[in-house]
């Protein structure tokens, strides 16, 4: 297969070929090079002998460490008890982590403050306490519980993965539940961990939402990018701040990309339902993990029963009165238009990374075309930067070359931060189509482009509608890549939510999540029925075609 032979490929492959590597040069590679310059040697100095920002070093490197390690077991848990234990409502519950994947990040952390913040539901009302879990403690729940669902898909996917007849040869040996676990489950469940542990360490450093809401004055770096340009105006601390931050990611990303090629996870939002079998592990065992699932479960769904609740109160933990005023508020004015530019920016840019990733996959992975490996590097490389210097790094190059359209920029930021994912799934459903139906086209006098289009993309379009829905999630909610992009005409649902939190205003804060959510599970269901019926029409198109061949 050779991309510039013309005599068996079309010009539009060799067009797209040039598109994808002008998108990643000026996309990703430009900015990163003109934020890398805008520090000075000085701001170097500055960042690396001040004991803030050390103190923010050491509190970003134990908060990662504790929060990823925290979110793995209990994902691990979770899925261990899924897939092992006889749990009742267990399809039920399996959903509760999916479910809770697919809201926007940011609700966790306003929920949290609506719990067990210092007029939290559980602290003031119910137990009448004057405690504040700001800073590492509540930072530490918030991202446990915003990230254990990432941890949960992996090791689902893992533990349905081992052979059962193993586990089965042990017991019949005399094994019991606990040593086959030691010996056998956990062992073949490392990969899964290992790999979740690296994806969640790399999310969680460049997490942005949870402690600008929940940190207090726990220092972080995401959060000092952020604030030593909003505050002092100093691009190049911002700089150094995320350059320092992007070192220990790019080592995460490089091993967890590393697992991944190995042990790779077939990670799917929005296929269908999963099987599990109605296994056992004892009474104990099943009780415990019942209670587990069920505790973790509650965790989630108060976070939707705060959010809720909050909209609909006057004043949260004060005046109790049910008020429609929130809502009302929220669904007029800048906030209205501020919900219209999430889920518009959104789509558009979920859309744009979807077809950049099928695109960039193809070419990558079923040609054999210059540059294939450059290609797959930049199309996985946003996930190593965090989101703050990735904002920074479009606006410093947006300020290089005069160009101040937000509308654009932001839409930008949003398709390169969720670009990776996309392209993983999407690079996971052509791996399962034989090379064979690129030949048999060829053969038949296709091009690559044609196959591409004709074959290729339509029996991948369950992966890719994940890769799409996955993009929307995360950029209908996304914060930190855009915080820096956004202006007073191109408001955004999640930068509103932030800063109505930051003042107080409790109920209309929850208001704006609650419709933001509502929407993004609305869009959700709308674009399942449409998967569906598409699918449900190629299959009978194409029994058609086979009974009048026959």
């Amino acid at each position: 297969m050779k991309l510039f032979d013309f005599r068996k490929n079309s010009r539009s492959l060799l067009t797209l070929w040039v598109i994808l590597i002008a998108f990643f040069t000026l996309g990703i590679g430009f900015p990163l090079v003109c934020v890398l310059f805008s520090a000075k040697p000085e701001d170097f100095k500055f960042i690396f002998t001040s004991e803030i920002f050390k103190e923010a070093m050491r509190n970003t490197f134990f908060e990662c460490l504790a929060s990823s390690s925290s979110a793995v077991l209990i994902g691990y848990i979770f899925a261990y008890a899924i897939t092992k234990a006889k749990i009742p409502g267990k399809k039920f519950f399996a959903a509760i982590p999916l479910i809770h994947l697919m809201t926007p990040p940011f609700v966790g952390g306003l929920a949290f403050i609506l719990l067990i913040g210092r007029q939290g539901f559980i602290t003031k009302t119910i137990f009448g306490l004057d405690i504040s879990l700001y800073g590492f403690p509540g930072l530490l729940i918030a991202q446990t519980l915003c990230f254990f669902p990432l941890s949960y898909l992996i090791c689902l996917q893992n533990l349905l993965g081992i052979n059962q007849n193993l586990e089965q040869a042990a017991r019949s040996m005399g094994a019991n539940n606990l040593k086959v676990f030691l010996t056998i489950t956990l062992p073949l469940s490392l990969p899964g961990i290992i790999s979740s542990f690296l994806f969640i360490a790399v999310n969680v450093l460049s997490d942005f939402g949870n402690p600008l809401i929940v940190a207090g004055r726990f220092r972080v770096l995401a959060v000092e990018i952020y604030t030593q340009l909003t505050g002092w105006l100093n691009t190049g601390k911002s700089a150094v701040l995320g350059i320092t931050l992007i070192i220990p990611s790019v080592i995460l990303f490089l091993l967890q990309n590393s697992m991944f090629k190995k042990h790779s996870s077939k990670i799917a939002v929005g296929n269908g339902a999963l099987s599990f079998k109605d296994s056992s592990i004892g009474k104990i065992g099943d009780a415990l993990l019942t209670a587990f699932v069920y505790f973790i479960s509650l965790c989630v769904v108060l976070q939707f029963v705060a959010i809720i609740i909050g909209s609909f109160q006057k004043l949260w933990g004060i005046n109790l009165e049910p008020t429609l005023s929130h809502i009302k508020d929220v669904l007029s004015g800048r906030y209205s238009k501020a919900l219209g530019n999430s889920i518009l920016f959104a789509i558009i840019s979920a859309l744009i990374s979807t077809l950049i990733a099928s695109f960039t996959s193809y070419i990558v992975h079923r040609t054999d075309s210059p540059l294939r490996k450059t290609l797959d590097s930049f199309a996985q490389l946003p996930s190593a930067i965090p989101g703050t210097l990735l904002g920074l790094s479009i606006l410093t190059a947006a300020e290089k070359i005069h160009f101040e359209n937000s509308t654009f920029l932001i839409v930008l930021a949003m398709t390169i931060a969720f670009l990776p994912f996309s392209y993983r799934i999407v690079t996971q459903s052509y791996s399962l189509l034989k090379p064979t139906l690129d030949d048999g086209a060829r053969s038949l006098g296709a091009n690559q482009f044609y196959t591409f289009t004709s074959i290729i993309f339509p029996l991948s379009i369950g992966g890719i509608f994940s890769g799409f829905i996955y993009a929307f999630i995360r950029g209908a909610g996304t914060l930190s890549a855009v915080i820096f992009l956004v202006s007073f005409n191109t408001p955004l649902a999640s930068i509103s939510i932030v800063n109505l939190a930051e003042q107080g205003d409790w109920g209309k804060s929850a208001s704006l999540a609650l419709i933001l959510t509502i929407i993004t599970f609305s869009v959700l269901a709308f674009g399942t029925l449409i998967l569906k019926a598409f699918l449900k029409n190629n299959t009978v198109s194409g029994e058609q075609n086979a009974a009048a061949r026959t």
